[in-house]
């Protein structure tokens, strides 16, 4: 059940642009090109572009009128840069790149086709933009998480099991921004006396040997920072969490949706949505160097309080009410 209400990202900015120009009619068929980074027989793919298409549709653009859509899916970074290629190769207006990985793939392919990011933690650092307020360049778009919310999933999962001493981080370098989160969540777990472990991870085998390794001492805890390869494959990673009774928090709600404990971050389907209101502007005129990043202004908090009493676990009166959805 949702508790609260949220900020919308990009509405206030969406209807600050002008009118006049948001009403102009294209003179041609534009293309715009896709790669989202998870399977395309994943649930939440279909949302993610359901969203996108329905979002661009309100700002006057139609498949089969004046806009027509290739999309790509893929959560194999090795897949990611053949996937770029056959999308450039089509002459897109623009493109959409979800994800660190993503990005840094198209980007290694043009430095002038519009690009517009979603899912990125760290734009600056990993050398796609110059600064939030001025990307420069070719890209702009929405920022994923900073890095300080590494420390707010510890510090949650400490509230929620106060016997977890002992922490596994789990990240596939290749397919999240890896060290902009790891150092953050490595500061947070000393002050809250943690015993953190980074474990790195590509595939379905290296997650089950991490856990099940991990799970042979107690007082053990997971977090998931946002990755393509474990949304991926989160219901090994919920089923592997509940069978040793390791209490853990996610980055994305589909963890919670799919049995997982806890999860704090954004709604990555609707962020998807929000990128329509770029590549609107630019298919209109609009430069990406001219086009401030976005950062998030809502988070949500879900818990399922089916799983926590299945571990045994007693949710803290102030986290249940603080939270946004309870799933039971």
């Amino acid at each position: 059940m949702r508790r609260r209400a949220f900020i919308t990202l990009l509405g206030g900015a969406a209807a600050a642009w002008p009118l006049a120009a948001r009403a102009q009619q294209p003179d041609r068929t534009r293309r715009v090109g896709a790669l989202i980074t998870v399977p395309e027989d994943d649930p939440d793919a279909k949302l993610r572009i359901v969203a996108f298409r329905e979002a661009l549709e309100k700002l006057g653009w139609s498949e089969g009128r004046n806009v027509h859509l290739d999309v790509r899916f893929t959560s194999s970074a090795d897949a990611q840069q053949a996937l770029v290629k056959e999308l450039l190769a089509l002459a897109p207006d623009v493109v959409v790149a979800q994800g660190t990985s993503a990005t840094a793939a198209f980007q290694r392919e043009s430095r002038d086709i519009p690009i517009v990011f979603v899912s990125v933690s760290d734009p600056v650092g990993a050398g796609f933009i110059a600064s939030l307020a001025r990307p420069g360049g070719n890209l702009t778009g929405l920022t994923l998480y900073e890095a300080s919310i590494a420390g707010k999933w510890l510090a949650m999962l400490k509230e929620i099991a106060p016997s977890v001493t002992r922490v596994a981080f789990i990240i596939n370098p290749k397919t999240s921004s890896f060290a902009h989160f790891a150092r953050e969540a490595e500061t947070m777990a000393q002050s809250l006396a943690i015993e953190l472990t980074v474990h790195t991870i590509e595939n379905a085998s290296d997650i089950s040997r991490v856990i099940e390794s991990f799970a042979s001492l107690p007082n053990g805890g997971l977090v998931l920072p946002p990755d393509a390869s474990t949304i991926t494959h989160r219901d090994l990673v919920v089923a592997l969490a509940v069978r040793y009774r390791l209490p853990a928090v996610y980055a994305w709600r589909q963890f919670v949706a799919a049995g997982g404990l806890m999860s704090y971050g954004i709604d990555l389907v609707e962020q998807v949505g929000q990128t329509a209101s770029y590549v609107d502007r630019i298919l209109r005129g609009a430069q990406p160097a001219d086009l401030p990043v976005q950062a998030p202004t809502k988070y949500q908090t879900v818990l399922n309080l089916k799983t926590a009493k299945a571990m045994g676990l007693t949710v803290p009166p102030g986290l249940l009410v603080a939270a946004d959805e309870v799933i039971e």
